[in-house]
């Protein structure tokens, strides 16, 4: 037996369903085979909760006609250079039948970060699936689905993917397989022309970019009569969705998922959480789920969920977890996300201190003392500028949850997440960045505590009210970085901030590749294309090689750094829903206060 073949096998081996086993025996003859892939080792993988989700409701679906399996990052698999290969005479297979995954009907990709849409060339390569959609034959390769976060800028792939699936995938991807397999042997353009009808998907091979030069477009019009001029993300009501969306369907034996609330009851101005509407599982449906767990004794329970604060059920699901941690005989650890200060209540912090052992997946720093960590968003020191992203995180508001925390001896540790770069942004702001760490470590009264800085450069995200504002030059990061942290180490002394402080952040690399592809029209693929053919490793790119690669395709960096006045088309017109009153009203206030600064 091959070494992928023996890894299949102990995966399948190790997996738990945990809604019930799948029966697939009542699945037609000709059911289509539907591969998602997922670009992580095999213990992430389960936490990919949209793939897993739609995984489990074909599978569920006996009225679906298709039959849905997984391919992974295996173990076993080879690095070279930017590529991965399989074991030498192996050929790319999936968990569920061992099957090569280029033999699908249909391939799922889920990206879930604007800057790691480079791994989809990795990811078809691997499956020796050609890259572009018009290379791709029906009946020989699989119609290939785009899907997630990364793909919120459907354009900078549209030669590549077939069908991009907008918002919450399960009505329309349930629509696409049955298009799909009721199409079987028509022309490809014919099925390309009904899937671009079905709402939620859009479909790039309809529409026609006109480039601009330099980078951008002049508009996206669609190719036929019967395309819709704009597609829309499909979201779900709470009745119309399935357990899955809520708790990870499978577990490897470690860990349980649970997804207590879908979107977010704030609309930040720089953020998608608050797209979606806002639902809640169901405190059956998780009070269920962990009875589950206990009885194959998982111990670890992941809280997925941004805007845990805000669900309606939580002291009850806090108190259930507590329960939990007691029938594992203090095995059990609780991962909880990040928590708005203006939703923390002392309520809230003694139910998450009688929880036991708790972490946070970015963290998990091994820090001397409680793993205790609260983790708070301000996002900007400035007053002014928390005001004009919507953003109602007041110095007041993290003040009073701080001194909450000094009361709770269970947390030794707070995170403040902070936005660098945003436009109007002067060195005043960054340095008072450091002073605010330099504050919040003195009211919350830990001599042995920590407070980790996590720093993220501002990126406009299509589909937020920002996302035609200038963007600052990644290269310009490591200095802003390092005059955060020299403010912060000269304030307390090199020893206490040895002791007491972390700043940390991600690195220029995937900003850079971010840059373009948040904002890019059908010529950035192109680029990264390029990049991935002479062996570019995404996460070491440097500016230089970027603009080079951009040269070379007649486009400039500088044109994907600039603000988008709001009548010029941009490049994700046809899904673009964003209010452009919104849009200049936020222009306008940062543009008032960078001249009142000049001033």
């Amino acid at each position: 037996m091959s070494r992928l073949l023996r890894e299949i096998e102990d995966i399948r081996a190790s997996e738990i369903p945990l809604c019930g086993p799948y029966r697939l025996t009542g699945k037609a003859p000709d059911a289509l085979r539907v591969v998602f892939l997922l670009p992580y080792m095999h213990e992430m993988s389960l936490m990919c909760m949209g793939p897993l989700a739609l995984y489990d409701l074909i599978n569920r679906g006996a009225d679906i006609p298709a039959v849905a399996e997984r391919a992974i990052r295996y173990a076993c698999l080879r690095a070279s250079g930017n590529r991965l290969l399989p074991p030498e005479g192996e050929v790319y297979r999936t968990i569920e039948s061992a099957s090569p995954v280029a033999s699908a009907d249909i391939v799922g990709v889920s990206i879930a970060n604007s800057g790691d849409l480079p791994s989809f060339f990795r990811l078809l390569d691997l499956a020796g699936i050609p890259r572009r959609s018009a290379d791709r034959v029906p009946g020989r390769h699989p119609l290939v689905v785009g899907g997630n976060g990364g793909f919120a800028n459907p354009e900078i792939l549209a030669d590549y993917v077939d069908v991009v699936a907008l918002g919450e995938g399960e009505a329309s991807m349930v629509e696409l397989i049955r298009v799909v397999h009721r199409t079987k042997g028509r022309a490809k353009d014919a099925v390309l022309e009904e899937l671009a009808r079905v709402p939620g998907l859009y479909v790039p091979a309809m529409y026609d970019a006109v480039p601009r030069p330099g980078g951008g477009v002049t508009a996206v019009r669609p190719r036929t009569p019967g395309v819709p001029a704009a597609v829309r993300p499909q979201y779900l009501g709470l009745d119309e969705l399935h357990a899955a969306h809520f708790v990870a369907p499978i577990s490897n034996g470690k860990r349980g998922v649970v997804v207590p609330t879908l979107g977010c009851r704030w609309a930040c101005h720089f953020c998608t959480l608050g797209v979606p509407p806002f639902r809640q599982a169901p405190f059956e449906l998780l009070d269920a789920y962990l009875a589950e767990l206990e009885k194959h004794g998982i111990a670890q329970v992941v809280i997925s969920s941004a805007t845990f604060t805000q669900y309606g059920r939580r002291y009850a699901l806090l108190d259930r977890l507590r329960e939990h941690g007691r029938r594992m005989e203090g095995r059990a650890t609780t991962i909880i996300g990040s928590v708005r200060a203006d939703e923390l209540s002392a309520r809230y912090l003694d139910a998450v201190s009688r929880l036991g052992d708790t972490g946070h997946f970015f963290t998990e720093l091994k820090l001397g003392g409680p793993r205790g960590i609260v983790t708070l968003a301000p996002e900007f020191a400035a007053p002014d500028l928390l005001r004009a992203f919507n953003k109602t995180m007041t110095a007041e508001r993290v003040h009073r949850s701080i001194e909450l925390l000094r009361e709770n001896e269970h947390f030794a540790h707070v995170m403040l997440y902070f936005i660098v770069g945003a436009p109007g942004e002067t060195a005043a702001d960054r340095r008072a960045i450091a002073d605010y760490a330099v504050d919040v470590f003195r009211r919350f009264g830990r001599a042995n505590g920590t407070v980790i800085l996590k720093l993220q450069q501002f990126m406009p995200e299509p589909g937020t009210v920002g996302q035609r504002l200038p963007m600052a030059d990644p290269a310009l990061m490591e200095s802003h970085v390092e005059e955060i942290r020299a403010r912060l180490r000269d304030t307390v002394g090199e020893e206490a901030y040895e002791r007491n402080h972390r700043v940390v952040w991600d690195g220029v690399s995937r900003l850079l590749l971010e840059s373009v592809c948040l904002r890019g029209d059908r010529r950035i693929g192109h680029v990264l294309e390029s990049l991935h053919d002479a062996g570019a490793d995404p996460a070491r790119i440097s500016t230089g090689r970027l603009r080079e690669a951009l040269a070379a395709h007649g486009l400039d960096h500088r044109h994907y750094l600039r603000g988008i006045d709001p009548d010029e088309p941009v490049p994700w017109d046809v899904v673009n829903d964003v209010d452009r009153e919104e849009e200049r009203a936020l222009i306008t206030q940062l543009r008032c206060r960078g001249a009142e600064i000049l001033a």
